[in-house]
């Protein structure tokens, strides 16, 4: 079936993916089989999501793979079901059991008060469990060998906290929050706020800003549209620039594109503000991401390679 297509020649075919992904597979699981799929010579996803997690994975194929970070610092939103009364070493229903207590009854009103604590800017430390890495090694890796070390607590951004279905055993919560936020540590400090236990049964990733729920492939629909071949597989990727949509966009004219893809700064941006801007030849031609300065000045920070109109084969 469409598998097969991992044995294709290698293509240059650049865009972003918003892939739904099931549960049970790793990020890396996940970009390798879409990687097969397409064929793709190039791809890297924009930050993990956990094997228990469903949901947006956004995937960047070949010279879309240059804009990668911009989503790895993205809002995030999540839908995250915990489970009250036990601890995990992994802090989700995958891991193993470290410590019990009767589950205590989480009444709405404490549980609403509690979120409060856990809005705005909060301090976590990263779990054991995470990709982070400590003297060249995953911190995941050495918990797998029973090790603990030291995690020093990192400032993150909740942006809201709310109770999306109550249950006094089961609650499920909506998060919108900034990048670098463990869901897990999140469930697991706000029910021993309350004293109580509590571990992730379910997470959902929603939405990666600017894309939204809808805008999600699932590996079902990629593996169908493989055996009707690689037109109908790049009819689901989002042209690169998705993936910065929310940035300025400046229009350069033919010289202008000329000396900044040589590394120089040109007068095309007077108007808008200082920061990172889309930069486009004309009307349309994607060319990379720039930077304004206080004059106007707009310097090259993420260029791309030329695309061909359309996605490339």
């Amino acid at each position: 079936m469409g598998a097969a297509s991992g044995s294709r020649s290698k293509r240059d075919v650049t865009g972003v993916l918003l892939l739904d992904k099931p549960q049970g597979l790793s990020s890396n699981q996940a970009l390798q089989r879409v990687k097969r799929l397409f064929a793709a010579r190039k791809a890297g996803h924009t930050g993990s999501l956990d094997p228990i997690a469903t949901g947006m994975l956004p995937l960047c194929l070949g010279e879309a793979t240059k804009l990668s970070s911009h989503l790895l610092k993205a809002e995030k939103r999540y839908r995250v079901t915990a489970e009250i009364g036990r601890k995990t070493d992994t802090g989700d229903t995958t891991g193993a059991t470290v410590l019990e207590r009767p589950a205590a009854q989480l009444d709405k009103a404490g549980l609403e008060a509690a979120l409060e604590r856990f809005t705005g800017e909060i301090e976590q430390v990263p779990p054991m469990y995470s990709a982070l890495k400590h003297k060249g090694r995953r911190l995941y890796a050495l918990a797998r060998e029973g090790r603990t070390v030291e995690r020093a607590p990192r400032r993150v951004w909740i942006h809201s906290l709310e109770i999306h279905e109550h249950s006094p055993f089961a609650p499920v919560f909506s998060v919108r929050c900034g990048s670098g936020v463990y869901i897990r540590t999140l469930i697991e400090d706000l029910a021993e706020s309350l004293g109580a236990l509590a571990c992730v049964s379910a997470l959902r990733r929603l939405g990666v800003a600017p894309f939204e729920e809808a805008s999600m492939v699932t590996m079902e629909a990629l593996d169908a549209a493989a055996d009707e071949g690689p037109s109908v597989l790049d009819a689901m990727l989002l042209p690169a620039d998705a993936a910065v949509e929310g940035l300025p966009a400046v229009r350069l004219s033919a010289a202008e594109s000329f000396y900044l893809q040589r590394g120089n700064p040109v007068a095309a941006a007077r108007g808008i503000r200082p920061g990172r801007v889309r930069l486009y030849i004309g009307t349309q031609q994607f060319i990379g991401i720039g930077e304004v300065a206080l004059d106007g000045q707009v310097a090259p920070r993420r260029l791309l390679k030329p695309q061909p109109a359309g996605l490339a084969d």
